[in-house]
């Protein structure tokens, strides 16, 4: 619901700021006084194309504030989320700022946005409905909206709209592997002999490293043996080994020690060393006895590497990303296995068309009954607002194929006067006419309830009298479920209303500035005084103005 609006230096407003409240509000006024320039404005706030024209003569911008309620409108909060525009909770504020050079911004909640989002947001606040703005109702998408939201088919709609989606889904699915079939079963057959290739192989980075060094000690078998036995023969079996020379040495220090105790070290350093020479003899020993000379084997593992080098080659990777390749070879046969049987995902693909089908039929015949009935009580309102004999139908046309939003498409189909044939509403030529039939439209299929705020323009333009009555009665009837606004210059609207305001201009230091005043019930008598007698009020007319409003009060309570 609109709770408030601010509007600076717009066209000939130069500060205006104005709290609304719910139920149904008139704004009258004389000719020109600038009843329409409200609606320019909220216009302007919800996206509207605007120009330097707009702003106010001498100054270097306009500039409309709205703030709006929107605690009852969670499709608006989840937009505002997905399009990161959330502000405070459960309000959304909207301002438009136009330069007097023609630049123009616009800001939801304080963030920068583009007109078609403040077009967007707007759609789900405020709908006007007269000549001067545009008009949800013309769009087929409203039309449907507002069809489903009468007969409270909205969630079926919506769960529609899935069930299409998961259709659509397989049968692109089932389309791609019907075209692709041929290169798919090539894919799949050199994929299983890759990965056969692979798992015979047997490889693993922790047998790979074992088998390079078991192949470096084997390729190095007859070298590391000869190097052992030279390393024993010259340790203890020549006649000149170490061992026999560091004896002899060691005997020798022995005796010199009775001598030149000095010696002591010295025999302890080559004692310590003899012993070590001792160990690695023995070390060495020991390595001759498990030196393996075995050509076959060495062959077997020279034949190993060779397969896992080529296969490392072949696959373009290190032989240690031989199991990742493995693994990779393997997901692509997965996804292949979920697609490939042809007939499998041939079931599924009719399967989900016969569902989508099967809730679209229903859907389709729910709405057509809805259609019949909304009809009928749009063409009877019509007929209290000045168009006797004209024809309202909600036109359901078949579609070849279906889509998300089900198996017709929708039009909104009008006849103003008898005789005439049926023609789209978005045709109907007449401002004034427009503006009756979406009033009864709304009034009809008030329990929709597509937006909270509805503004309309010249609903009473060609009317008066008894039609004038019904006009108001229908407006007030509607603010019983919405916020209505309504420009009117016809008393028995005004009367009607919950709340009225007088919109009026003045000149101002030599320019002409239009204001906006909230009524009493005094100044209410007398507006509708003015209204009802022109010029020169009499007491009669104030008596008649006073007893239409209490009339019009009475209504509400």
């Amino acid at each position: 619901m609109l709770k408030f609006l601010s509007v600076r230096d717009f066209v000939i407003v130069d500060s205006l700021e104005l709290d609304f409240s719910s139920g149904f509000t008139a704004l009258t006024g004389e000719t020109g006084a600038g009843k329409s320039i409200l609606i320019d404005a909220l216009s302007l706030a919800l996206g509207e194309r605007g120009d330097a024209g707009m702003v106010r003569c001498g100054c270097e911008r306009a500039e409309i504030s709205t703030e709006f309620d929107i605690v009852d409108l969670p499709d608006l909060q989840s937009w505002l989320h997905e399009q990161e525009l959330v502000g405070d909770a459960h309000v959304c504020l909207l301002r438009r700022v136009l330069d007097a050079n023609g630049r123009s911004r616009g800001f939801i909640n304080g963030r920068s946005a583009t007109l078609q989002q403040m077009r967007d947001a707007g759609g789900y606040l405020l709908d006007i409905h007269g000549q001067h703005a545009h008009q949800s109702l013309l769009h087929p998408d409203a039309q449907r909206d507002l069809l489903d939201g009468y007969a409270g088919l909205m969630s079926e709609a919506g769960e529609l709209a899935g069930l299409f989606r998961e259709w659509q889904t397989l049968l692109r699915r089932h389309t791609r592997l019907e075209q692709t079939a041929v290169a798919v079963a090539g894919e799949r057959e050199l994929l299983l002999f890759q990965r056969h290739e692979l798992e015979m192989l047997n490889f693993s980075v922790q047998s790979w490293m074992e088998l390079q060094t078991e192949y470096a000690r084997l390729s190095h078998a007859a070298d590391l043996l000869e190097t052992a036995q030279f390393g024993v023969e010259i340790l203890s079996e020549a006649d000149t080994a170490c061992l026999v020379q560091l004896n002899a040495l060691t005997v020798r220090l022995r005796a010199g020690i009775e001598f030149d105790g000095a010696l002591q070290d010295i025999l302890n350093i080559v004692e310590s060393a003899q012993n070590d020479l001792q160990e690695a003899m023995y070390a060495l020993r020991h390595y001759l006895q498990k030196v393996d000379v075995d050509p076959q084997k060495l062959r077997e593992q020279e034949l190993r590497m060779a397969a896992v080098v080529d296969a490392s080659r072949k696959y373009r990777v290190m032989p240690e990303q031989l199991p990742e390749t493995l693994q990779c070879i393997v997901a692509r046969l997965d996804e292949l296995g979920c697609d490939a049987d042809l007939a499998v995902l041939a079931q599924q693909e009719a399967a989900a068309r016969e569902q989508y089908l099967s809730a679209a039929k229903k859907l389709s015949a729910a709405r057509k009954k809805a259609a019949e009935k909304l009809s009928c009580e749009i063409t009877a309102a019509m007929q209290t607002l000045a168009m006797q004999g004209g024809n309202f139908v909600v036109a359901l046309k078949p579609l070849a194929e279906g889509n998300a939003q089900g198996l017709e498409t929708f039009e909104f189909q009008v006849a103003v006067n008898p005789g005439l044939p049926l023609r789209s509403l978005a045709k109907v030529a007449s401002g004034g006419e427009l503006s009756r039939i979406s009033l009864a439209i709304q009034v009809a299929a008030s329990q929709a309830a597509i937006v909270p705020t509805l503004i309309f323009d010249e609903v009473d333009s060609g009317i008066g009298g008894r039609v004038a009555e019904i006009v108001g009665a229908l407006l007030k009837r509607l603010g019983q479920r919405h916020q209505v606004m309504c420009v009117t210059h016809l008393p028995q609207v005004a009367a009607m209303a919950d709340a009225q305001w007088q919109v009026s201009k003045s000149s101002r230091n030599g320019a002409t500035v239009s204001t906006i005043s909230i009524l009493d019930q005094a100044e209410r008598i007398e507006e509708i005084a003015r209204m009802l007698g022109g010029v020169k009020l009499t007491d009669t007319t104030r008596k008649h103005a006073a007893e239409m409003l209490k009339t019009g009060l009475g209504l509400s309570s």
